[in-house]
């Protein structure tokens, strides 16, 4: 069932000049973290009714002695598997999930394997190889629900012959500090997986392989959600080595890995399954959530609460703090002249944005947004800039993300805390922690990356 709503620390609203705004806020995402419910947007998608499944408006016919598993991985996986449970019933056979540590749920017939994110751990492995040996066996008749949400690539390590877990993690950290997109990440990891780029596919093969997914990558890649198991890859092993160069880390990456992206490049390992592979031909993905679900009930609700509310773009990239930076400046254009929606104003984004980690402190991209915004918002008054990550989780912290205003400056500069030196040593965590101006949720069994909000009275 659906979860309950998700609840935010209540600090957020000790700060009475934008008190209202906090509230709303915390209104807004609520709704829009309910939009996209991995639960009811699963269940949404299902239909069983006299031996027939019906996934997203396609029917498949559950023949008398074909099995129906699932399988998969994300932090959204355990409500999602939920809602097959109760659609499914009986007729499950069973499956495994493999769900980032604390993001589960009760169910009856699928396994839920706990595993670490965003650096992937022994437990991820072992949920993997069970993973591929739940899928392997299978006949035509056979029908696999693959359930993919967020996460799903970190959760998933299966390395390559000849390259261990501690190769797989050490190059994963180089490229989350190293500023690379989520795309770039999953490009290189794809290609040291037994799982991503479509292997996972090709090991349930000959099966029909029904993909369900909640989306955490900005316009939907179906290649680069969890590094996709089941669909083609039309990257290479060469586009993975030019990542590592570009980033400049070819030199410091583990020799195996290194030697295992080069011997692919060579042709002396298979590349991932492309686009026109027999392994694909009866398979199918639909989305069930991503971020413009979210965003646009964000809009929705705002508009409820008496805001002219826009809709910006659901496509931010780019460097955190200059993220922030951009949205500071569009409160202070609010504030100064109504523009570009009148007030009481609400603008929405979504998106994904990085952080090039070059400091020691702590903190995630949606803290470093707002900790970026906070300069640029100093003395405006009745206006906010939030950021919040829709999994509830910002970086290595227990923060969802972080809130920004006209007075952040001024409060944490009677604390002795100057932004400017915490956004050097990335460090934005304990800046807002003094504060308590930090997003608070706990998990919320979701991931459609991450939502900005702009409020001004």
């Amino acid at each position: 069932m659906a979860r309950a709503p998700v609840r935010f620390d209540p600090r957020l609203l000790r700060v009475r000049s934008t008190a209202r705004l906090r509230r709303d806020a915390t209104a807004i995402l609520q709704a829009a973290l309910a939009a996209v419910e991995p639960y009811v947007a699963t269940r949404r998608a299902l239909r069983l009714h006299q031996g027939r499944l019906t996934v997203a408006g396609r029917a498949y016919r559950l023949r008398p002695g074909a099995r129906v598993i699932a399988i998969g991985a994300g932090k959204a996986g355990a409500p999602m598997a939920q809602a097959v449970e109760d659609v499914l019933g009986d007729r499950l056979a069973g499956g495994t999930i493999v769900v980032k540590t604390g993001y589960t749920a009760p169910l009856r017939r699928i396994v839920l394997r706990e595993a670490g994110h965003p650096v992937p751990d022994a437990a991820g492995e072992a949920g993997a190889r069970e993973l591929l040996g739940a899928a392997a066996g299978l006949r035509s008749s056979d029908l696999v629900l693959c359930l993919i949400s967020g996460g799903g690539s970190a959760l998933l390590p299966a390395p390559q012959p000849g390259v261990t877990l501690d190769d797989l993690v050490r190059t994963t950290s180089l490229l989350l500090h190293s500023g690379a997109t989520i795309g770039e990440i999953n490009t290189v990891r794809k290609h040291l997986s037994r799982v991503a780029g479509g292997r996972l596919a090709a090991a349930a093969a000959p099966a029909r392989v029904v993909t369900l997914v909640v989306s955490d990558i900005v316009g939907n890649p179906l290649e680069a959600i969890a590094s996709g198991p089941t669909v083609p890859d039309p990257t290479t092993y060469a586009d993975a080595l030019r990542i590592l160069d570009a980033r400049g880390l070819a030199a410091r990456v583990p020799a195996a890995a290194l030697d295992a992206l080069r011997r692919g490049a060579a042709g002396a390992l298979p590349e991932t399954p492309k686009p026109g592979d027999p392994v694909f031909r009866r398979g199918h993905v639909t989305v069930v959530a991503d971020n413009r679900t979210a965003a646009r009930a964000a809009a929705r609700e705002a508009r409820r609460l008496g805001y002219h509310a826009l809709l910006l773009s659901t496509y931010m990239e780019g460097e955190a703090r200059e993220v922030g930076r951009v949205l500071a400046g569009v409160a202070r254009q609010l504030a100064g002249s109504g523009e570009p929606v009148r007030r009481p104003a609400c603008i929405v984004a979504g998106g994904e944005t990085t952080v090039t980690v070059t400091g020691t402190g702590r903190g995630g991209r949606n803290q470093e947004v707002a900790l970026g915004a906070a300069a640029g918002l100093r003395g405006v008054p009745g206006a906010l800039v939030a950021s919040f990550a829709s999994d509830g989780t910002d970086g290595p912290t227990d923060a969802a993300g972080a809130v920004a205003d006209g007075t952040t400056l001024a409060r944490a500069e009677a604390l002795g805390l100057l932004a400017a030196q915490h956004l050097r040593d990335n460090d934005a965590y304990p800046f807002f922690d003094a504060l308590g101006d930090l997003i608070r949720t706990g998990p919320t069994n979701t991931n459609v990356t991450d939502l900005m909000l702009i409020l001004c009275r």
